[in-house]
């Protein structure tokens, strides 16, 4: 058998049964006895005979796959896409995953996603156009996670980013913090929210605004902590964890103490918030908890509700080592 993938018909010769019986027992269908499967299945163990998804889902009406398209630059993507499994899982669904690179347009991941057959597509942080998200809407159930503003023909699951916002200045300035600073997410989906919501939060505190360029990697971060460090804050929250990360390495090489000379915050409550070494305080958005949303309101969809539903979900602070009450050599800041 060695070169050549298994077939039906050789499970049969090796089981002493027709073709037919082993495709019964294959298919867990009635009309074989249980020695006949046993002996069915153990001569398709020792062959290393293993079904065709492929084929059978060509053979079906449905093929019960959904669509996830996800970009490889957000690290948060990759906790939603293990958390959309789990709940595809329990409902006896499939996932399939489209890349989007810096080579790879959404526009191309979603296509490919159809050429598979899927069902029903989850964008995590669509950044195409309400007109094109629209086109794909007609055509199949399409929820997009983490974005809200897709128009009244997509499902969209979110998280409030003014309320994560608004959690964080609050925290920090219930520890006496009144010199914050804000590193932003440029462009990048939820960049703007994020931004604007700081903004007012420590405008209706009466406290100065400052906001510096940044965006979502570590070296966005690194770049934007070394332009504080000539009037350093005494708080910095960053657009996401891995830019927090960037922002605590460059407070490190300059010799500060995180969070004794500075605390800072993140966003997301990643796995990189979770680091051992790094122990990042941050605002989560409970990746299980959307994605599960997600997957529920696509299946949701494809099984009955027939109007598009918007949900957002509130985050929540998780508290770990990079943030204290401001001390007495901060007192003046």
């Amino acid at each position: 058998m060695t070169g050549k993938r298994p077939t039906l018909m050789d499970v049969a010769e090796a089981a002493g049964v027709s073709r037919a019986l082993v495709s019964i027992v294959m298919r867990d269908a009635p009309g074989a006895s249980e020695a006949t499967r046993q002996k069915v299945q153990e001569a398709a163990r020792q062959l290393g005979y293993r079904p065709d998804s492929r084929a059978r889902l060509l053979r079906s009406s449905r093929t019960r796959l959904l669509g996830v398209s996800f970009s490889t630059s957000h690290a948060f993507h990759a906790e939603i896409v293990d958390a959309a499994y789990a709940g595809a899982q329990a409902r006896g669904y499939e996932i399939a995953l489209s890349a989007v690179t810096d080579d790879r347009p959404e526009s191309r991941a979603i296509e490919s996603l159809l050429d598979l057959g899927c069902e029903a597509l989850i964008m995590i942080s669509p950044t195409l156009g309400e007109p094109e998200l629209a086109g794909y809407a007609a055509r199949l159930p399409v929820v997009s996670l983490l974005r809200d503003d897709v128009g009244e023909s997509l499902d969209s699951i979110s998280s409030d980013d003014h309320a994560g916002i608004r959690i964080a200045v609050e925290y920090l300035a219930s520890l006496g913090h009144r010199s914050i600073a804000h590193i932003d997410g440029g462009h990048t989906i939820s960049g703007p929210e994020r931004r604007d919501a700081f903004r007012a939060e420590m405008t209706a505190r009466g406290l100065e605004v400052r906001i510096i360029p940044g965006g979502p990697t570590e070296e966005d971060g690194l770049r934007a902590g070394r332009e504080l460090l000539d009037d350093l804050p005494t708080a910095v929250i960053a657009f996401n964890d891995r830019c927090a990360l960037g922002v605590w390495e460059s407070f490190r090489a300059a010799g500060l103490r995180v969070p004794e000379d500075v605390s800072v915050l993140g966003y997301d409550d990643s796995q990189f918030a979770r680091l051992s070494y790094v122990q990042l305080s941050s605002i989560s958005q409970d990746a299980p908890l959307l994605a599960r949303a997600a997957v529920d309101r696509a299946i949701d969809r494809l099984e009955g509700s027939t109007s598009p539903a918007h949900l957002v979900r509130t985050p929540h602070l998780v508290l770990r080592s990079t943030t204290a009450p401001v001390n007495e050599h901060q007192q003046g800041k």
